[in-house]
């Protein structure tokens, strides 16, 4: 049995076939904004330094709450205690306990994170940072993305067949390399993103942080091959 050819990459003087990358940018507004939230406590004793640190964790948990609906998701990262030694001897001690519980606040209403900011960072021994925003993974700027570098991949084609006196006639391959947000997916900044820490906590209110939202940056990429008719050379 004989085995038919395998199809030639660059197709055939009749079909040719045409190689091309559609490409899109988009800038849109961020959708969702993170605060970065450390509580801390110090004390002599394990007991103390816990029972202060669970006081705080649980009154800056009841403030973040109060926010009701513009709160989208509140996680708790990692809580540490950790004893603190006198300086290396042959007298070596535990002189204090140094306990922290790491918070993650994402904000969908922009009008309270100002607020919400400053009244973290006026709490005691509490360390505020961001915020960071951010677009969500389900965005429609994603898919918008996504469909322009096809668009932009079919037009592409289409004039450089029509350069050679050809037309299109059918898509062969179709290869997404990428469409992701410039933005930050997590808690880590993206470079030349904002980032602002506050703390700690003083006497006398503080005013709301007038805080500026981001804009974010979606790319898509895609590949694409197409047959066109004979070149009129």
């Amino acid at each position: 049995m004989t085995t038919p050819p395998a199809p030639l990459p660059y197709g055939t003087p009749e079909a040719p076939r045409l190689a091309v990358r559609g490409e899109a940018r988009l800038e849109v507004d961020p959708e969702i904004a993170r605060l970065g939230i450390t509580v801390t406590a110090r004390g002599t004793d394990r007991r103390t330094a816990l029972a202060d640190l669970t006081h705080r964790n649980n009154q800056t948990l009841e403030l973040i709450k109060s926010y009701g609906q513009a709160i989208e998701q509140l996680e708790t990262g990692s809580f540490t205690i950790t004893p603190q030694l006198t300086d290396k001897g042959r007298h070596e001690r535990i002189r204090a306990y140094h306990g922290t519980v790491h918070l993650t606040a994402t904000l969908n209403d922009f009008t309270a994170l100002g607020e919400l900011t400053t009244r973290l960072a006026d709490l005691d021994l509490t360390r505020v940072d961001g915020p960071w925003w951010a677009l969500r993974p389900d965005s429609p700027a994603h898919r918008e993305a996504r469909q322009q570098a096809v668009r932009e991949a079919v037009q592409r084609a289409r004039e450089y067949a029509g350069a050679l006196g050809a037309e299109l006639v059918a898509v062969v391959e179709l290869a997404d390399i990428g469409a992701e947000n410039a933005g930050p997916a997590g808690l880590p900044p993206a470079p030349g993103g904002m980032m602002r820490s506050v703390g700690y906590g003083g006497e006398a209110p503080a005013p709301a942080l007038d805080l500026e939202p981001q804009r974010q940056f979606v790319y898509a990429q895609v590949n694409a091959r197409f047959t066109m008719t004979r070149p009129a050379l």
